[in-house]
């Protein structure tokens, strides 16, 4: 099976700038989407095959994700069943036989980590929802969790130490994440390698420097390691200061 993840920052956007292209070339079993910045009938998207889902925040023009699923889910739940984190549009959850998929849209700490402190217990509230989910079933995360865990994972690790994304905070979040029984499926096959980034900021030219973060994300419970083919990160690909992440599983 393949997942596909991509931060479209703004889908309607996105469709003006080749999604329709690379989402049919790259066939994905399921295709997730952070940041639609969209509200219900804003944009109709013609994929034949697939179901669609999707979360959107209150407030217009913001966050919202999306996940077109060619196989139909036995279940499906959208945020975390938590007031304070369910009004952004930031998770779907979708139950299968043998597993559960969760895309998330992990929300940004802001500059001088003004949201930091909401951050921190968005990210117990999140791991505690993922870590109960495993103990029915296997687990897939994937999305813009707006964090760069370790230094090999942004071009620039000192001079962004305690930015938003590369917070010590934030870091050792994503430690106790996967450290709670759980792997990031691209450093799983690529430990050492340097210079994939999934994210560039618009300014001071970064994505024409590959200066940028690796802050997308497949997550996986450990009990699906020997089924893991494959992480992708396509960074070739355009249409968003984010790129498409990819998994392929054998499931």
């Amino acid at each position: 099976m393949r997942f596909v993840s991509w931060n479209v920052n703004g889908l309607r956007a996105c469709v003006k700038k080749g999604f329709l292209d690379y989402f049919n070339s790259v066939n994905a079993d399921i295709f997730c989407v952070q940041e639609t910045k969209l509200q219900e009938g804003q944009i109709e998207l013609d994929l034949n095959g697939y179901n669609q889902y999707w979360n959107y925040a209150e407030k217009k023009g913001y966050s919202g994700v999306a996940i077109f699923s060619k196989l139909t889910p036995i279940n499906v739940t959208y945020g975390l069943d938590i007031e304070e984190h369910d009004k952004e549009g930031r998770v779907i959850t979708l139950e299968f036989d043998n597993f559960y998929l969760i895309n998330v849209y992990t929300p940004n700490s802001q500059t001088k980590l003004a949201r930091l402190e909401y951050r921190m217990s968005w990210e117990d509230d999140f791991r505690n929802y993922v870590v109960e989910l495993d103990k029915i079933k296997p687990v897939i995360v994937c999305g813009d969790l707006n964090v760069a865990h370790n230094e090999i994972d942004l071009k620039n690790p000192k001079s962004n130490r305690q930015n938003a994304g590369f917070s010590d905070e934030e870091r050792e979040k994503m430690t106790i994440l996967l450290n709670s029984g759980f792997i990031d499926t691209f450093r799983y096959f690529y430990p050492d390698t340097t210079g994939v980034y999934s994210w560039w900021s618009y300014r001071f030219n970064a994505r024409a420097n590959n200066a940028g973060w690796r802050i997308d994300y497949f997550i996986v419970s450990n009990k699906l390691k020997d089924a893991l083919k494959d992480a992708q990160i396509h960074a070739e690909i355009e249409g968003s200061d984010h790129c498409p992440v990819v998994l392929d599983i054998q499931l």
